[in-house]
């Protein structure tokens, strides 16, 4: 352990560098992470880096999820939950079918159920690289509101087949009826599971005398426990974290205060950090073992690196051919919600580019390291090094191709051009400033008349609100002003709460006054 100290922390390090690189040069970081595990991985005397497949799951996965469910808007998943849904469920089980039939019939020796086993792993999009990508292009709310929603949604639907597919291989049966029973017990009983444990957490932190911290302490272990409890009881994990961190999620400014939301944010985007660079520097760093493994199998290496440019090609052509399959049936059938462009060519194009997101990473090397090296006879498990090699050639190429061209096709191609509209949503931040600074004068004035009359302090406050300015000291905040201050702050948060059930108002914009208001509150506390 102490030996390979170093090498983590050098593994950390490297990740923070590479995201300033990646950040100056203006792509994704998960490009340079991959690239770099690669190069660092032809190396001498380095360590080798394994993962139990056995626990890389339960590792890496729950905190992720748990993570993303929080930074969603769960309004908009609402709004959109058709077209989430159809992308997260039906279109990962087309790219899975897709998958299972070429690598069936290309592959000499693959099974369909070793093809369905390939296909759940590598046909959920991997939400870190995408929202890395988009960082640096401009789309609608609309359309980031899909993307995150379907990668949120997807990895559960993907890891189900990928269940299921590994019990046809180990058993070299699969009966229909069972499945369908197992399937709907595992949706329905992973996301009951995650809702209810959501609301005993929820109940936790609102009764018991938690702080900042010990707040923060408790959202780590959360996600783990949903998830250990739903496996237990043979339910979807992923669901159960997805469903219950989506219920603490919308319920964030009951439970925890504004200390805990504040230092909770920072730390949590500083660990997914941390433990998504570590998974795809694992991405690059496991290869040279896995084409050892490919050697040992007598597969040559040019051969499997053509079966991962098919598979490659097939998981881009079947999510396009989805993407344009979903805007017909909308305007077949729900022609009401579907976007319209000035012209025929953005039309045509629109779906072009959403299929053209699906880049690959996380949830896709987990599963792939999460086969097991034997079955349960002891023989070895079936083509697991060939599978592992596909998956990395598909996280590579989608990466490096989807990910760096992505961003090209976007701008030149002015497909989202009819649908952003760059003043809006500073249109829509002022108004909402506007309308607050109102609302808190009127609470003010009505709530605290009597105390306005020859109170000084107060009367400051009214004029600072009214006026919006800053007083030059702080003394005269104490006492009774800084608890009417604190019950003002509340309002505001109440306020907002109501205003974001208008479904034309990003959450964004909310989300933003809201941290505002905690600071507010955080720096009051320290006068």
């Amino acid at each position: 352990m102490h030996t390979n100290l170093p090498f983590f922390l050098a593994m950390i390090a490297a990740i923070v560098l590479l995201n300033m690189w990646a950040t100056k040069l203006k792509i994704a970081y998960p490009i340079l992470l991959v690239v770099f595990g690669l190069l660092v991985s032809f190396v001498p005397g380095l360590p080798v880096v394994k993962v139990d497949p056995d626990l890389i799951f339960f590792i890496f996965l729950p905190p992720l999820l748990f993570e993303a469910s929080w930074a969603i808007s769960f309004k908009e998943m609402k709004r959109w939950w058709r077209i989430i849904g159809s992308f997260a469920f039906l279109v990962v089980f087309f790219t899975a079918l897709s998958v299972a039939v070429a690598a069936n019939y290309f592959i000499p020796g693959f099974t369909i159920a070793l093809g369905f086993l390939l296909g759940g792993i590598v046909s959920p999009p991997d939400a870190v690289s995408t929202g890395a990508i988009m960082k640096f292009v401009k789309i609608p709310k609309t359309t980031s509101a899909i993307l995150e929603g379907e990668s949120l949604l997807n990895d559960a639907s993907s890891l189900i087949i990928f269940r299921f597919a590994l019990i046809a291989v180990g058993t070299g049966q699969f009966v229909w009826q069972e499945a369908s029973l197992s399937f709907l017990w595992m949706v329905i009983g992973g996301a009951g599971i995650g809702l209810l444990l959501g609301w005993i957490f929820v109940q936790a932190h609102k009764r018991l005398p938690t702080d900042a911290p010990s707040d923060i302490a408790l959202t780590f272990v959360e996600p783990y426990l949903m998830y250990w409890v739903a496996e237990q009881m043979h339910c979807s994990g992923v669901l159960a974290v997805v469903c219950g961190g989506l219920f603490m999620s919308t319920r964030r400014m009951v439970f925890l205060n504004s200390a805990s939301r504040i230092k909770g944010l920072s730390v949590w985007e500083s660990v997914v950090f941390i433990l998504n660079g570590i998974v795809f520097l694992l991405i690059g760093l496991e290869l040279p073992e896995i084409v050892g493994g490919l050697r040992a199998e007598g597969i040559p290496l040019g051969t499997a690196i053509k079966y991962g440019v098919w598979v490659t090609l097939v998981l881009i052509l079947a999510r396009i051919i989805s993407a344009y399959a979903a805007m017909m049936a909308t305007l077949i059938f729900r022609p009401s919600v579907a976007p319209r462009a000035s012209t025929r060519r953005r039309s045509l194009l629109m779906p072009l580019f959403l299929g053209w997101t699906g880049m690959r990473g996380v949830v896709s090397l987990a599963a792939a390291l999460a086969i097991p090296i034997t079955l349960e006879n002891g023989m070895p498990f079936p083509y697991r090094n060939l599978i592992l090699f596909i998956t990395f050639v598909v996280i590579l190429l989608t990466l490096l191709v989807q990910g760096l061209t992505l961003p090209y096709f976007i701008n030149k191609g002015h497909a989202f051009q009819d649908f952003m509209n760059e003043d809006e949503e500073e249109k829509t931040r002022q108004k909402i400033k506007h309308e607050l600074r109102q609302h808190v004068y009127h609470f003010l004035k009505t709530k605290h008349e009597n105390e306005l009359q020859g109170h000084a302090g107060i009367e400051r406050m009214l004029k600072h609100w009214e006026e919006k300015t800053k007083a030059n000291d702080d003394g005269w905040m104490s006492g009774k002003n800084k608890v009417i201050f604190i019950e003002m702050l509340e309002s505001q948060r109440q306020y907002l709460s109501e205003l974001n059930k208008d479904i034309s108002i990003n959450e964004e914009v909310i989300r933003q006054h809201l941290y505002q208001i905690d600071l507010e509150e955080e720096r009051l506390k320290m006068i």
